[in-house]
């Protein structure tokens, strides 16, 4: 099971005991965010995607971005099944997939990875131009709705990029173009590189932004209305909750990056370990599927205003409902 096949199965070592405790404390793992994590993922990323797109009249600059990485999320719980399921990530595994299938979920996974974290990455720019100019038009859902259709495109061609590298690394030697190209560490320098270190620039930057224009006086402060209080603090823990979920998995593409394959690991005694906390790092940034959507429902509080008009077009469908009454008082003279 897992990755102890390096081990005899007589072997009674210490490091072949640790793998063995690793493989199950990950089965455990994966099994419980099958069975928690998973459908809480897929009913609240839904969730977002249908109520925003029903209240297209109402939605912001940051709705668009939030349904855009719910998107992504839906993406990631499709993916998250099949690999967990795998004898990599479990004792009680369902199937073996090929090399054909293992590209597939490669694709998918790096196209949600970047277009969660670019999303994120310009949720925060935006951010501050709605703060420091709150009049304009750059930061407009029409505008953010094209980002999203490019932020889209961009990871497809950057996942592609990256892709002839993996490919070249999984089939035969006998093809003299491939052969110059089997190497792996190449496509996750481009991916760490593309995937975590500009983005993490970038929000650095527009943080250092936003803190400085909130010690500023600022148009803002007579447009208060322009933007909800509570997006500052939903941006503040979406792009903290983001980072700390996907560090750990761009942390395991440096190390392979820097040191090589596993296998070629001059020290056996450390590969179990290294396994382990690659397979949980991407547990990690599986959970991200479900954790944004989850503080969107809880820190957003036009969303369940948005719910209950939807509740209510649906159940109107099958009853005559009276037109809602008007919130705006006459003024008795």
């Amino acid at each position: 099971m897992w990755l102890c096949m390096v081990y005899n199965e007589t072997d009674t070592s210490v490091d072949f005991r640790l793998c063995q405790d690793f493989g199950l404390i990950l089965s455990v793992f994966s099994l419980i965010y099958l069975l928690v994590c998973f459908p809480l993922g897929l009913c609240y990323n839904m969730l977002l995607i249908v109520v925003n797109l029903s209240n297209k009249v109402s939605m912001t600059m940051p709705d668009v971005y939030f349904v855009n990485m719910a998107i992504a999320g839906l993406v990631l719980n499709l993916v998250a099944p099949v690999e967990l399921l795998n004898s990599t990530f479990t004792r009680w595994h369902v199937w073996e997939y090929n090399n054909e299938v293992y590209i597939t979920l490669l694709i998918l996974f790096n196209i949600s990875s970047l277009v969660i974290m670019y999303s994120t990455t310009l949720l925060s720019l935006d951010y501050y131009i709605e703060r420091a100019l709150p009049r304009t038009y750059m930061s407009s859902v029409y505008n953010t709705k094209h980002v999203c259709g490019f932020i889209w495109g961009g990871a497809v061609l950057t996942s592609f990029s990256s892709l002839l590298f993996y490919v070249c690394n999984h089939i035969s030697t006998k093809m003299v173009e491939c052969s110059k190209m089997q190497n792996k560490e190449a496509a996750d320098a481009i991916m760490m590189f593309i995937g975590y270190v500009v983005p993490a620039v970038a929000v650095l930057y527009a943080f250092v932004l936003i803190l400085r224009i909130r010690k500023e006086s600022t148009p803002l402060d007579q447009d208060s209305a322009r933007l909800d209080p509570s997006i500052h603090r939903l941006l503040l823990a979406s792009v903290c909750v983001q980072f700390v979920l996907w560090t750990p998995y761009y942390m395991t593409l440096l190390v392979h990056t820097v040191a090589g394959a596993p296998g070629n690991l001059s020290n056996t005694h450390y590969l179990p370990t290294y396994n382990f906390l690659r397979c949980v790092s991407k547990l990690l940034a599986f959970s991200s599927s479900f954790a944004m959507p989850l503080m969107y429902r809880q820190m957003n509080k036009n969303f369940s205003n948005k719910l209950q008009r939807l509740l209510r077009r649906l159940h109107c469908r099958h009853q005559s409902c009276p037109p809602e009454r008007s919130t705006v008082q006459r003024v008795v003279t």
